[in-house]
Order: structure tokens, then sequence, then C-alpha cells
């Protein structure tokens, strides 16, 4: 245990972390998002937000591609690839800025990005046009840097969709991926060394890979309707909490 641990976490700590991955991952595959969040919060509680952002995304990279691997029949290939395009302006747009743009801030924007898709009125864009796609992409990626947790900011944008649970989980998955991947790379680029943390992020891998087999069988139980019931209300109280953490600063 020692191997995982380090020198910032006790023992008990790296365990708590790997279990509290599979129960994450689990969360997130069965009611579309909420456990990359959850886990977040954890993790600030025992880690510098320095080493928090870097190492979730690793963990979230895992987790989303495990979910992606079950469900990939189900996706929805245009989205994946016009978020993906985006998502590279996002993530050029954000190196220049990373190191100096104020976290908290960022927290209450995301919020209410959040809330404005899930409640207020549909954007004029037509969710499925090319234009829509990319600039969640590439706004949602940006933002992801500096927030850490980004799911309910994706999930909200594909929320306009309207899809069916599996595509839903399918795209999800895969658009989170990719951004997980640009956030690595980012990180990697202003120098953040992984190779420390790359023990315990793949024990939480592992047990995420668990926690995402265990939701998707949950998922496949759940009703549609009652599983858009269900989503949207985690995002709005995970919005609303992002939004408090974030006014806490000022």
């Amino acid at each position: 245990m020692e191997f995982l641990a380090g020198d910032l976490l006790t023992p008990l700590s790296v365990a708590g972390l790997i279990i509290l991955s599979a129960v994450t991952s689990m969360i997130s595959a069965a009611f579309g998002a909420g456990g990359g969040l959850m886990l977040l919060v954890v993790m600030a509680s025992l880690l510098p937000m320095s080493i928090v952002i870097p190492v979730h995304g690793l963990v979230q990279l895992g987790s989303n591609a495990n979910r992606f691997m079950l469900t990939f029949k189900h996706l929805d290939k245009s989205m994946f690839v016009y978020f993906s395009l985006g998502g590279i302006i996002g993530a050029f747009a954000a190196s220049a800025i990373v190191t100096r743009i104020p976290l908290e801030l960022m927290k209450i924007v995301v919020a209410g990005f959040v809330l404005y898709l899930l409640w207020g009125v549909t954007p004029k864009l037509r969710e499925t046009s090319a234009l829509w796609r990319s600039a969640a992409g590439a706004v949602t990626t940006f933002l992801s840097m500096f927030v850490g947790a980004s799911g309910p900011l994706v999930g909200s944008c594909l929320y306009v969709n309207n899809y069916e649970k599996l595509k839903y989980t399918a795209t999800f998955s895969a658009c989170m991926s990719v951004q997980h991947t640009f956030k690595a790379i980012l990180y990697g680029f202003v120098g953040f060394s992984f190779w420390q943390w790359l023990p315990l992020v793949a024990a939480m891998i592992i047990s995420g890979a668990l926690g995402t087999w265990l939701g998707l069988q949950l998922l496949q139980r759940i009703s549609a309707d009652k599983f858009k019931r269900i989503f949207r209300a985690i995002l709005t109280l995970l919005a609303l909490q992002l939004a408090w953490q974030g006014l806490q600063a000022f």
C-alpha cells in the first residue's frame, strides 16, 4: 500500500480512493453523471488542487474509456467528431492561460452554463449542427482544464440532444475520454510529473472498471423517463454545489 500512497497520502486514504473510484464510476454509468465531481471533491480534501486536477483527469480518462468500450456501438459519431475538433481549439486556448486563470470564478461560470442548458431556453442553434457540436467541444474542454470535473458541463450539452440511455452513455464517455486526454497532454506539457502517481491511478482505473460494469447493469434496468429525471436532478444539484464552492471564495 505504501507503494501506492507516496508521501502525501496515508494507506487508509489510498484504500478509500480506490473504493470510491469504483463507487463513483458506477454512479456515472448508471445515472449519466455525478461520479467524477464526487470523486474530485473527495480528492480535493486530501491533496492540493495542483495535483488533484491532472491526477483526477487520468483516473476519469480510464473510467470513461472503460465505459465507452462497453457501449461503443451506440456512439453518435458525428457528435464525437465535431466535439473532438472543437476540443483541440479549447485545449490550445487553455494552454496560454492555464497557470493564471482564477479557478473559483470558473466554477461559477460553469455552474451557470449547466443550469441554463438544463432549465433555460433551448439554444437557437440546432443541437445537431456542426457549429453547436464544435462549440460545445471547445468551450467545455477549455473550462475542464481549470474546473477539474467537467462531466456536468458536457452532460448538459448532450442533454439537449435528447439521447436515449445507451446512446447518451456511449457519446458522453467518448467525449469525456477525448477531453481528459487533452487535459493529460496539456498538464504534461506545462511540467506536471505523472510518473509518481501512476500506480495509484492504475489501481483506481481497475476498480473503476468494475464499478462501470455494475453501473451499466443498473442502467439497463432503469426506464428512459426515470433516467432523464434522475440525470437532470443530479446535474442540477452538482451545478449548485459547484456554484457554492466558487462563491465561498469571495
